[in-house]
């Protein structure tokens, strides 16, 4: 091999390699899952008030440790005064269902230096927090509030690439949020209404339980200048 095909065939090497390393830095996922609510109607968490959802995302894995993902996430939230222990919740008996649309900025800190690699961990507990745009949807609306808020999401989950280059995901979220009418209860009603108040002194929240399947791209893009035709 002369001298200047063999700087050809390293250079096609070392952008193979760079490019097949940039691409494992992509990974794509979409699953399952159920929403749930705590607030006025919900004082703690009841898994009997969980929802139906979905979602999906696009992350970008900075390193082993560190990701950013972008998503989106569409599902059902609800509560029942009728399953709540407390007398005044079962007299005031109202219930509330709300569409909840979703989208998020996260970045995820993976404890395992999880690596997409053959002989690499597989499998990582991760962290995650960021900061969310969400529309809700309810039913019925009985006062003048808005319906978009910003959220903060964050809570923690596991991944798992079962077969390269899939993997699962469980992850369980929670929605920090800044408003008290998600359940369409808060301080400002008609005064004919007064048993739809709400506690003025905590603001409603909703959680995220996920299941999800994701695929990271393993595939070598050749360089340019380069042909597979020979």
């Amino acid at each position: 091999m002369n001298c200047k095909l063999q700087t050809y065939f390293i250079g096609f090497l070392l952008g193979a390699f760079s490019l097949n390393t940039e691409a494992q830095r992509i990974n794509i996922g979409a699953g399952l899952g159920g929403f749930n609510y705590k607030g006025d109607l919900a004082p703690a968490f009841n898994p009997r008030n969980y929802l139906p959802g979905g979602h999906a995302f696009f992350r970008y894995n900075v390193s082993p440790s560190v990701s950013f993902r972008v998503g989106g996430n569409l599902g059902v939230v609800g509560a029942k005064d009728s399953r709540s222990s407390d007398p005044f919740n079962q007299a005031r008996n109202e219930s509330f269902r709300s569409t909840i649309f979703e989208g998020d900025l996260i970045t995820e800190y993976n404890f395992l230096n999880y690596s997409q690699k053959r002989k690499a961990k597989n499998w990582t507990p991760y962290l995650f927090g960021g900061l969310g745009l969400f529309k809700f949807k309810p039913r019925t609306k009985t006062a003048d509030y808005k319906t978009s808020q910003l959220n903060i999401p964050f809570g923690a989950g596991v991944k798992w690439e079962f077969k390269r280059p899939w993997s699962l995901e469980f992850e369980f979220g929670t929605r920090k949020l800044f408003t008290d009418y998600l359940d369409n209860l808060g301080d400002n009603v008609p005064l004919s209404q007064k048993t739809r108040l709400g506690n003025p002194t905590t603001k409603d929240m909703y959680y995220y339980t996920s299941f999800t399947l994701s695929y990271t791209f393993y595939s070598i893009v050749c360089p340019p200048g380069f042909s597979n035709d020979f």
